[in-house]
């Protein structure tokens, strides 16, 4: 669940020491910016300049979820991939509205697409409502096209693992690249119409 930076719990995990996970909650709490270096799953590092909004608890780890003021856009960094300079905090800033309310489930949804190693957008032939309704829990958000048509991001570990989950949709749907997904796609439809005919 978020936790409210009043009522962060210090040394709530192997993330961080408690004296960075208070630095960390307390600009939340006081709407300070940070500067931070911080290194991504591959290993890159980078400077970010954020306005950090909440610590979220997710699979046994601490999450930032703050505004990249560079990148323009929401980001969740994972805290103990963070490395605070003593001048870590900055200006204080106007709190923006946090993403999709639930920042919990914001943070499930990204990790979750995160580990995806094959990813495709779809277009359904189907209503936002009726697709959202078919789809698991986490897999993102349904965006509506128009009345009769939605799309949304898909991923799975392989091309085949994604084909045969799109196949389940019970929809037409469109697929908007990569080719090896496109592949499997029309391989598992030529697989299945050939046992159909047999």
């Amino acid at each position: 669940a978020a936790i409210g930076m009043a009522t962060l719990p210090l040394g709530g995990g192997p993330d961080l020491p408690a004296e960075a996970l208070t630095v960390v909650a307390s600009a939340c709490r006081d709407h300070r910016r940070l500067r931070f270096d911080y290194r991504d799953h591959e290993g890159e590092a980078s400077v970010r300049n954020v306005e950090p909004h909440r610590l979220v608890l997710a699979r046994g780890r601490w999450y930032l979820v703050a505004w990249d003021v560079e990148r323009e856009g929401w980001r969740t960094f994972r805290a103990d991939r963070i490395d605070l300079p003593a001048n870590a905090r900055g200006d204080r800033f106007t709190p923006r509205d946090p993403p999709g309310g639930d920042l919990a489930a914001y943070v499930q949804r990204g990790l979750a697409q995160a580990t995806w190693r094959v990813r495709t957008r779809v277009v359904v032939h189907a209503p936002a409502e009726w697709v959202a309704a078919r789809l698991p829990a986490g897999t993102g958000v349904v965006e509506a096209l128009d009345e009769g048509r939605s799309a949304f991001e898909a991923g799975a570990e392989t091309p085949a693992v994604l084909a045969g989950y799109l196949a389940l949709l019970g929809a037409d749907f469109e697929l908007v690249g990569p080719p090896e997904v496109v592949r499997a796609v029309g391989e598992l439809g030529d697989r299945l119409s050939r046992a159909a005919n047999t």
